[in-house]
């Protein structure tokens, strides 16, 4: 693993090897401390979204690990328009040690990958959300004895983090279901690698319009906004055709009585999920928060631990001064 740009990228075994080793940290930190494993490292983070969640669990998970991190905002950057993205990607490469991106366009991501010397961590495209769906998962792990055989039920917009959700449940095993709107489904490309996926791990994928179908006997029901950042011009017209697949108490009683329901977060109470479900019994939304930090350090040890020094990370501006030669972007 040279980089986490997207969960399709990964086998099984290495998404339940990022798993292991987020529970070993977390145990580890619980107990009194993570050992100083990324001591003299610097993380680069690049946002050009908002965050609370991406922002503080990698610089918690940097310092817990004896590292550090810098944040590096939308107004510094200017990332593909003050800047050239793959100006960024050399240009940091010589300073930090790892690059973290949330960013709008997922070629950003791809395109900072194609040129870095160091690895690149996706922590949020339009694409997809790896970050989020390994914290996720983790949740999962420490509350469910295996997640093979699971069943977990995403009903809203099939968006980013639905991708990420799909491709990681089909690769463990996990039979996926997603109720949406008319034409808020999962891309085709999306479902079909997923499809690809699920016949090696022996797991299903089911696509609906009709929430109370995707949610009947369900291990795990999952939802998030209606309309993500860079939608915003969507929003009235999501307003109207979403109320439907809100998660509320009626929902949920059609899943399994010990169903586990997660948001990643910020919520909109009210619209995707009621009050009583967010902060009931079956609600897992702010250990699933958290877990993004102990899952994130696996990410960040994999990549930027002692057994990743001496990985070739050669970007494609060394292949030779002359390819790159005057390029502009």
């Amino acid at each position: 693993m040279q980089h986490f740009l997207t969960i399709a990228d990964l086998s099984r075994t290495e998404i339940e090897s990022l798993l292991d080793s987020a529970l070993k940290l977390k145990k580890e930190w619980l107990k009194g401390g993570n050992k100083p494993l990324l001591k003299g490292k610097t993380l680069g983070m690049i946002f050009q979204k908002p965050s609370l969640r991406t922002r503080v669990s990698f610089e918690m998970a940097m310092r817990h690990l004896g590292g550090d991190a810098l944040y590096l905002s939308p107004a510094e950057v200017g990332l593909g328009g003050r800047e050239s993205v793959p100006d960024v990607a050399r240009v940091l490469s010589g300073y930090v040690e790892g690059i973290m991106a949330r960013v709008f366009d997922h070629q950003h991501i791809l395109t900072l990958a194609e040129w870095s010397r160091v690895p690149v961590i996706n922590g949020l495209s339009d694409y997809s959300h790896p970050c989020q769906a390994l914290g996720d998962l983790f949740t999962l792990m420490e509350r469910r004895k295996k997640l093979e055989g699971l069943t977990m039920a995403y009903v809203g917009d099939g968006n980013n983090v639905a991708t990420s959700l799909v491709h990681i449940c089909s690769k463990l095993g996990m039979n996926f279901r997603i109720a949406t709107p008319a034409d808020y489904d999962l891309p085709g490309p999306v479902v079909v690698k997923a499809r690809e996926f699920a016949a090696e791990s022996g797991s299903q994928i089911f696509e609906t319009t009709d929430p109370h179908e995707a949610v009947r006997g369900a291990d795990v029901i999952y939802t998030d906004v209606w309309t993500s950042m860079g939608q915003e011009a969507e929003t009235e017209k999501r307003k109207s055709l979403f109320p439907p697949y809100q998660i509320n108490a009626a929902l949920v009683k059609l899943a399994k009585p010990d169903a586990l329901v997660m948001h990643c977060l910020p919520a909109h109470r009210g619209q995707e999920i009621t009050d009583d479900v967010a902060d009931g019994p079956n609600s897992v939304l702010f250990p699933q928060a958290e877990n993004r930090m102990h899952a994130q350090k696996a990410v960040l040890v994999a990549l930027l631990g002692p057994k990743a020094a001496g990985k070739s990370r050669t970007p494609r501006a060394a292949e030779g001064r002359a390819k790159s030669k005057g390029r502009k972007r």
